[in-house]
C-alpha cells in the first residue's frame, strides 16, 4: 500500500510539472479526501497551492479537513478572499473551529471575516468553551424536531435542512424552551406511519453529556453505547450541540498518543514526528531526562553506602543491573495495566486495595518463578566453582522476589494515587516507577546480602 502511495505521489508530481491539469482532476475526483491529503503532505511546498486549486470546491473542503496542521498554514496565506470564503463555507462549524485554533491571529481574522454572520456567531460560541471539554469538540449542525410533528413532517424537515448538517441519522427532539426531551432515528421515522407523531416514536431515555464534561469521557461514552453522535446540553438541559463519532475517534487517538508520550517520559507534542524539528524533539525530551538523571542519583548514593560490602564480595555488583531491570519491567507491566483500566473506567481510587491485593498475588507468582529460574542459572553457569555459590544465589533470588513485589505494588498504586489528586496517571508511569523501584530493590538486595553473607 505504501509503495502504491509513493507511486501515485510521483505520478501526480510529474503531471503537475507537465501542467496536465485535466488529467490530474480526473484522477483526484476518484480519490478519497484522506488519501488526497496524504498526497499533499508528500509534495514540495510550491506544488501544494496549484494542486489544491485543481480540486472541485466540495472535495477541496473535505480534503482541507483531513490535512495535517502544516499544510493549511501553507495554503491559506496564498488564498484570495473569495477562495478562502469557498473553503470556509464548505466546512462544518466544528472543523472550522479546529482550523482556527491552529492558525495565527492574522489568519484567524481573515477566516472569520469570510464566514457568514451565523457561522461566525457559532464559531465564536464554540471557541468560548475550555480546551478538552465536550463544548470544544461539538458541532452545532444537527437535526432538531418537535414532538408534535408527524413522521411525514419530520422527513420533509430532514430533506429540507439536512444538506448542511454533519449527521442526519440521529435526530433530536426539543420542547419550546429548546430542552432535550428525546431522540429518534431516520430509520424509525421511515418505518412509522406518516401520521404518527414524533412524540410517540421518540426514545425518551436520552443519554447526554454536559458542555464542560471532559472530552475523553465523552469519547468513552460514545464508545460504550455505540452511538454515532452524542447530544451535548447545558446545565439547564438545553440542547446546544452534538459530538460525532469521528470527533470522538480523534480525541481517543490524541489522548492515547499523549499518554504514550508521558509514559515514555516525553512531553506531549501536537505535531507528527517527521514534521517536528530536532530542537522541538529535544525540548520535549530533555526536561524529563534531567529529572530522571537527578532522581537516579539516589541509586548511586545507596550503592556508595554499601561500598565496603561490595568490595568484600565484588561478585555481588554483577547482579545489580539484572535486579534493577527486573524491577523496572515488573513495575511497567503493572502501571500500564492500571493506567489502561483507569482510562476505561474499570478501576478508581476506591478500588486501590483490590488492585493491590491482585497485584500482590501476581507479583509473588512472577517473583518466585523468576527467582527459581535465576537460582538454577546462577548455580550452574554464573557462580560455578565459587565456594559461596549457594548463598550468593540465594541472596540474589530472594532480592529478586522482593524487587518484583515492590515494583508491582508501586506500579499499580502510583497511577491510582495520581488520578485521586488530579494528576494524569500516565505521568506516574515507567520512568518514575523505575526510579523508585531501583532504589528500593538495591536496599532490599544489600540488606539481604549483609544479613545472609555476614558482610
Amino acid at each position: 500500500m505504501e509503495q502504491v502511495n509513493v507511486t501515485l505521489t510521483e505520478t501526480i508530481s510529474v503531471l503537475l510539472d507537465e501542467k496536465k491539469y485535466t488529467t490530474l482532476r480526473d484522477i483526484l475526483v476518484t480519490m478519497k479526501p484522506y488519501d488526497i491529503a496524504a498526497v499533499f503532505e508528500e509534495l514540495k511546498d510550491e506544488k501544494v497551492p496549484i494542486l489544491f486549486r485543481i480540486l472541485p470546491k466540495e472535495l477541496a473542503a473535505e480534503t482541507f479537513v483531513e490535512m495535517d496542521d502544516e499544510t493549511p498554514r501553507l495554503l491559506i496565506p496564498g488564498f484570495s478572499d473569495s477562495e478562502l470564503k469557498e473553503v470556509v463555507d464548505e466546512l462544518f462549524v466544528d472543523d472550522a473551529v479546529d482550523l482556527i485554533e491552529e492558525m495565527p491571529a492574522n489568519v484567524v481574522k481573515r477566516i472569520l471575516r469570510q464566514a457568514d454572520k451565523d457561522t461566525r456567531k457559532q464559531i465564536n460560541e464554540l471557541l468560548k468553551y475550555p480546551e478538552d471539554s465536550a463544548g470544544s469538540i461539538m458541532t452545532t449542525e444537527f437535526i432538531v424536531l418537535r414532538p408534535d410533528m408527524t413522521a411525514e413532517m419530520a422527513i420533509k424537515r430532514i430533506r429540507r435542512t439536512g444538506v448542511d448538517k454533519e449527521t442526519i441519522y440521529t435526530c433530536y427532539i426539543t420542547d419550546d424552551n429548546n430542552k432535550l426531551i428525546g431522540t429518534t432515528t431516520v430509520k424509525d421515522l421511515l418505518l412509522s406511519d406518516d401520521d404518527e407523531f414524533v412524540k410517540d416514536i421518540m426514545e425518551e431515555n436520552v443519554i447526554s453529556v454536559k458542555t464542560l464534561d471532559d472530552q475523553e469521557e465523552v469519547a468513552h461514552t460514545l464508545s460504550n453505547y455505540n452511538f454515532l453522535a452524542l447530544p451535548v446540553v447545558d446545565i439547564e438541559n438545553r440542547l446546544v450541540g452534538i459530538v460525532t463519532v469521528d470527533d470522538a475517534i480523534d480525541v481517543i487517538q490524541e489522548e492515547t498518543t499523549e499518554d504514550i508520550e508521558k509514559m515514555a517520559a516525553v512531553l506531549p507534542s501536537d505535531k507528527p514526528y517527521m514534521k517536528t524539528s530536532v530542537f522541538g524533539i529535544y525540548k520535549k525530551r530533555i526536561p524529563w531526562l534531567l529529572v530522571l538523571m537527578l532522581s537516579a542519583t539516589f541509586t548511586s548514593t545507596i550503592i556508595s553506602s554499601f561500598e565496603d560490602a561490595l568490595s568484600s564480595m565484588i561478585v555481588l555488583s554483577a547482579f545489580i543491573p539484572m535486579l534493577m531491570d527486573a524491577g523496572g519491567n515488573a513495575g511497567s507491566q503493572s502501571s500500564v495495566s492500571v493506567i489502561r483500566a483507569i482510562s476505561l473506567d474499570e478501576v478508581e481510587f476506591k478500588s486501590m486495595f483490590k488492585v493491590l491485593w491482585k497485584e500482590l498475588r501476581v507479583s509473588i507468582l512472577c517473583g518466585v518463578t523468576l527467582a527459581a529460574a535465576n537460582f538454577v542459572k546462577l548455580i550452574i553457569f554464573d557462580l560455578h566453582g565459587n565456594e559461596n555459590a549457594f548463598w550468593i544465589a540465594l541472596v540474589v533470588s530472594l532480592a529478586l522476589i522482593g524487587t518484583v513485589i515492590i515494583a508491582k505494588l508501586i506500579g499499580s498504586s502510583l497511577p491510582l494515587l495520581a488520578s485521586k489528586i488530579g494528576f494524569d496517571p500516565a505521568v506516574m508511569a515507567s520512568p518514575l516507577i523505575t526510579t523508585l523501584s531501583d532504589a528500593l530493590s538495591l536496599m532490599i538486595y544489600f540488606a539481604l546480602a549483609t544479613s545472609i553473607l555476614n558482610l
